[in-house]
């Protein structure tokens, strides 16, 4: 029975394309934006917890 060697490629190969093309109407977010937004996120969900406890 033939192995048929290429099969990871294969597989990868659609990832590949996809991530190379990049949109030009695409929203375009900051990483900076994306860390400050967890820690504000982070904060609220912390102080709500402390305020009103169950």
């Amino acid at each position: 029975m033939a192995r048929n060697k290429d099969s990871g490629f294969h597989s990868a190969a659609g990832l590949i394309r996809y991530f190379d093309q990049e949109d030009e109407k695409a929203l375009k977010v900051p990483p900076l934006a994306v860390v400050g937004l967890c820690v504000i996120l982070s904060a609220i969900i912390l102080y709500v917890t402390f305020a009103w406890p169950l």
